[in-house]
């Protein structure tokens, strides 16, 4: 492989990863983030204690409607106006019921991501090429 750096363990890139365990995607997700050479600290993000200035991070300048999972139940069914909510209200609702937040999370340093954007991770590790055909954000047991 050329122009591949291999880095000793301890100096490979940490991203702390949020999940649903068991969620197919995360865990297809994350299999391309360690082929990429980063390493992992899963966490539960249905367990993890958020709090809205802590979660508000990782959504940067994307419109609230993008903070959600789409397959969640309520967003499913239409019980929730994403496109009604403001940034307090939908912090707080995800604060109150973590299975609303889009998955992954993920934080490299001091920077913080929602979602599997292949494109973003590129910057970091090349590997957009390789997977920028396939669907890695939405769940597969959704029928679209």
């Amino acid at each position: 492989m050329k122009n591949q750096i291999i880095l000793p363990v301890n100096e490979m890139p940490m991203i702390i990863f949020y999940e649903k365990p068991g969620c197919i995607n995360n865990t297809r997700q994350k299999e391309i983030l360690k082929s990429a050479g980063y390493r992992l600290e899963e966490k539960n993000i249905l367990k993890e204690p958020w709090n809205a200035e802590d979660l508000r991070k990782y959504f940067g300048d994307l419109p609230v409607e993008q903070w959600f999972n789409q397959s969640a139940p309520a967003i499913k069914n239409n019980e929730l106006k994403l496109e009604a909510l403001n940034e307090t209200d939908a912090l707080m609702l995800m604060v109150n019921d973590p299975i609303l937040i889009r998955r992954p999370l993920m934080r490299l340093g001091d920077k913080h991501k929602v979602g599997f954007d292949i494109a973003i991770l590129d910057e970091f590790s090349g590997i957009a090429e390789k997977y920028k055909q396939q669907d890695l954000e939405s769940c597969p047991r959704t029928v679209h």
